[in-house]
């Protein structure tokens, strides 16, 4: 697990500092990171199975991300998502715009269902033990109204995968049917 946070002394809004670079967590494979501040570009770039909460994001954030679960609690730069395949991000977006920073050739943004919810809340009050942060405080404390806030992206055929899973697993499959199936949803 990685924690980043300014010093506890310091008086400026961690939220609108950059607290780290770029291609933070590159090709991450697992693992946890939490961090109280923003970053630059490409961050979470091919990450395939790593957490992690940031306060905001540069440009190309989840780019090629092929699994893992990623929060972002503040603003994003352009072309978020482009090439993800895989995993799920969660974007707060309170003022709307965050659809356009998206490159939807492989993604949509859906609505968070409560399974989501769920774990948006548990990593946002981990992120705030960690951390101290003061965005995932608010949240925390207004939760109802800013859950509603949140934009799930979620890749194309990795929601094709989990609905042939779920349709399968409904189904009474085999796991050598269950395979065929998610195969072709995936390959037609």
């Amino acid at each position: 697990r990685i924690i980043v946070h300014p010093d506890r002394r310091a008086t400026f809004p961690a939220e609108d500092n950059t607290i780290a670079g770029n291609v933070i967590a590159y090709g991450a494979t697992s693992g946890e990171v939490f961090l109280s501040g923003m970053v630059g570009e490409r961050f979470c770039v091919r990450n395939s199975g790593a957490t992690a909460v940031v306060e905001g994001v540069g440009d190309h954030g989840c780019e090629y991300m092929t699994g893992g679960r990623v929060v972002v609690l503040g603003p994003t730069g352009r072309n978020f998502g482009a090439g993800m395949s895989g995993g799920i991000a969660y974007v707060y977006d309170p003022d709307g715009t965050f659809a356009d920073r998206v490159n939807y050739d492989m993604v949509a943004l859906d609505e968070l269902d409560e399974t989501d919810r769920d774990t948006v809340r548990s990593l946002v009050a981990r992120h705030h033990e960690y951390t101290d942060s003061n965005v995932a405080k608010a949240l925390l404390v207004d939760w109802e109204r800013a859950v509603g806030q949140f934009r799930k992206v979620m890749p194309l055929d990795y929601r094709r995968v989990i609905d042939a899973m779920k349709s399968a697993q409904e189904a009474g499959l085999s796991e050598e049917d269950t395979l065929k199936k998610i195969m072709g949803s995936v390959h037609g």
